[in-house]
């Protein structure tokens, strides 16, 4: 809600705000609070509480004047609830219920057995590379439980920090300020050909062939197509698009229909209608890492996954998706 600026010109508090200002105060004082109106005796509920009865009547006292009414009726040490009182007790056991169920789940997520990890991954990570990772990591950590995010690298990059993933498989490996990267493997790229083309008669090929080709490739804003547009560069032209996709498997399908050439990683399962050439010229790699917000603190089911990731250097892909060797 917007501020209001009062008569002499300050600006005050919306409603909203002195309401979130006066919740901030008495969110301590529930449980204090609770105890008393279950007890309806000051002294027994500071003995519960383990507090001083003076502390714990002198709380009550200030509870009431931040709120501007009377909860309790007073006769000595022994109080009863007011109308008021009645109502304020009743949304105070459910904050206090849901401050419980809240403290119930981040410790479940934290449980180095049965904890919880937040992590991302490209697309064309998921076919083999992540469920691989996930099924040999449960080998020794067999109840730790997932959330899995697919998506391309800037999208999961933001969204590590959101706060929303606690690790991500990225390619090419994050270097900015506020993240940490950590490079595992590189992967061989292929410059992909339908199987009629002028060119799949070849093994290998330098990039700089392909110069008057029609390519399809990702979307701006993915790793694969930022490597692909560099090393066209590198290889000294500038690539014409027929199709920008999002999947890597899209993109081979309409090579084998025809519409263009691309530079992929290999495939999980050989595809039918198209050759993939091995690229001598320049040298055709995406190096695949882990990334992670600097700073952030982890969790014993996160910091278990991290140390397998990066365990896992050289040899995190699949058997097929060997690292390039010139």
């Amino acid at each position: 809600m917007p501020h209001k600026w009062s008569s002499r010109g300050c600006l005050s508090m919306s409603r909203y705000e002195e309401d979130i200002a006066v919740t901030n105060l008495l969110a301590p004082r529930l449980a204090w609070f609770a105890a008393v109106a279950r007890h309806e005796h000051v002294t027994r509920a500071a003995h519960e509480l383990g507090v001083p009865q003076p502390t714990l009547s002198r709380a009550m006292v200030r509870l009431e004047a931040d709120l501007g009414v009377a909860l309790f009726a007073r006769r000595g040490r022994s109080v009863s609830l007011t109308p008021a009182g009645r109502s304020f007790l009743a949304g105070s056991d459910r904050a206090l219920a849901e401050i419980a169920r809240a403290a119930h789940a981040v410790r479940a997520d934290a449980d180095p057995a049965t904890g919880h990890v937040a992590f991302g991954f490209l697309h064309t990570m998921g076919s083999e590379t992540v469920p691989g990772l996930i099924r040999a990591f449960r080998v020794d950590h067999p109840h730790v439980r997932f959330s899995l995010v697919q998506n391309y690298g800037e999208a999961m990059l933001e969204r590590l920090r959101a706060g929303e993933l606690d690790l991500c498989l990225t390619s090419p490996v994050p270097e900015a300020p506020d993240l940490v990267g950590r490079r595992l493997d590189e992967q061989r790229l292929r410059l992909v050909v339908p199987d009629d083309h002028r060119l799949a008669t070849r093994k290998r090929i330098r990039l700089a062939e392909a110069a008057e080709e029609t390519f399809v490739t990702l979307e701006p804003g993915y790793g694969l197509r930022r490597i692909t547009d560099d090393l066209c560069a590198e290889a000294g032209f500038r690539p014409r698009v027929a199709f920008e996709g999002e999947e890597a498997e899209t993109l081979r399908g309409l090579v084998a229909a025809g519409l263009g050439v691309a530079l992929l990683p290999p495939p999980a399962v050989a595809r039918p209608g198209v050759v993939e050439l091995t690229v001598t010229a320049p040298r055709a790699v995406r190096e695949i890492g882990v990334a992670w917000l600097d700073g952030h603190p982890d969790t014993p089911p996160v910091a278990a996954f991290k140390r397998f990731l990066l365990s896992r250097r050289g040899r995190l892909l699949p058997d097929g998706q060997e690292p390039y060797v010139a």
